[in-house]
């Protein structure tokens, strides 16, 4: 068998790289050794977001992404659930509300919507918040997906242009002209091609392991609390804690937890966010959920009458520094990397998908993806030798 492209895993990103692929007239195969979103995907709240992102090339990604989201994408958004609901950042302090105040300055610089939002202004935005905070800012440009609807859809629709998804299919190895990738060896047999996408998620650095370069993606842990059905806008934006933004930048590798808090359109509430470094253990965390819960309750009070239905977590592929790793790998040519978006993977998908369809296609992309580079971490030079 052969492609132009195969793609190694059919999560969200994955998933948005096949349909822009083959949008642009490649033959593109998707392998995935377990389900379609069957990974990180199917672990997440969703996200959309700008409002979580200091000024630098993430930054640069969501509000490319946004209007990939908003215009290539716009008539599939009723797919997947899209819903530009905005994004409410609240602080419990006036310091906190300080540092909001200066993060959204450097956010304006580079386009994002930021409305400053007074003490007297948060019940406007959230009628159920708690009286004692400080103040917040509003970010319209934040919205929500279903994840598992976007990746479901967008490989039905590259399906229909053409491409091929095969699941339970594990990539075992890669075939080799020399130094060049020319295609991938898989559980069902070998699949030549003219590139190879590495879109493997939280397991993308194994993926790289076979081809016999280094990607540093490692997992870290995350819990979600969903709550039994509310009235419709019951909670009606994004909303998260000022830490948050923070949280989301460190590098700890121990448990972090900031409350975020927002409904679907089924009338559930999800609660997270936590985060944690330890490996890929499943194990429920109870003290990391009830933490959560009583954050989301020192937001929401009103949540203290309202029943948790369920839990679950995830891996969110994590990167030391904080960035994703999008484009060729120099080091293995014929080999891409689409991975390591963390908890933004979602959001950052639909760029991501198109600004390496862009680069494939000879084409420049519409987004410097030197920040992203494959090969830029320590040690990398060496081996490309």
């Amino acid at each position: 068998m052969s492609a132009d492209l195969v793609i190694v895993g059919a999560g969200v990103v994955g998933a948005a790289s096949a349909y822009f692929a083959a949008s642009a007239g490649l033959r593109v195969v998707v392998v995935e050794r377990g389900a379609i979103a069957g990974g990180t995907s199917s672990a997440g709240e969703g996200n959309v977001l700008v409002s979580d992102k200091e000024a630098g090339p993430e930054l640069d990604l969501a509000l490319y992404s946004q209007r990939v989201w908003r215009a290539d994408l716009a008539e599939h958004g009723d797919l997947w659930e899209f819903e530009s609901k905005g994004g409410l950042v609240v602080a419990a302090s006036e310091q906190g509300v300080a540092s909001l105040r200066v993060l959204a300055v450097e956010q304006r610089r580079c386009g994002v919507e930021v409305r400053d939002v007074a003490q007297d202004e948060l019940r406007d935005y959230e009628p159920h918040l708690a009286p004692q905070l400080a103040g917040g800012a509003f970010y319209p440009q934040d919205a929500q997906v279903q994840p598992m609807l976007v990746a479901a859809h967008l490989l039905r629709l590259a399906r229909e242009r053409g491409a091929q998804v095969r699941t339970r299919t594990e990539v075992t190895g890669f075939l080799r002209d020399g130094t060049r990738v020319t295609g991938v060896r898989t559980s069902s047999g070998d699949i030549s091609a003219g590139a190879v996408l590495n879109a493997a998620g939280t397991w993308a650095g194994g993926v790289a392991d076979l081809a016999g370069v280094r990607v540093p993606v490692l997992p870290r842990r995350g819990f979600i609390l969903v709550t039994q059905p509310m009235p419709a806008r019951t909670i009606r934006h994004k909303v998260y804690a000022a830490e948050y933004v923070g949280d989301v930048a460190s590098s700890d590798a121990a448990l972090q937890t900031s409350p975020v808090v927002e409904g679907t359109a089924g009338g559930t509430i999800l609660i997270g966010a936590s985060r944690e470094r330890v490996g890929f253990d499943r194990t429920v965390s109870v003290p990391a959920l009830g933490t959560l819960a009583a954050k989301a309750i020192e937001l929401f009070p009103m949540l203290r009458e309202v029943r948790a239905m369920r839990t679950y977590l995830g891996f969110r592929p994590y990167c030391p520094d904080h960035l994703p790793v999008i484009g060729p790998d120099p080091r293995a040519p014929g080999l891409w990397h689409a991975c390591g978006h963390e908890g933004a993977g979602i959001g950052l998908s639909a760029g991501t998908g198109k600004l390496i369809t862009q680069a494939l296609v000879g084409q420049r992309p519409e987004l410097d993806l030197a920040p992203f580079a494959p090969d830029r971490f320590p040690g990398a030079e060496e081996e490309s030798r």
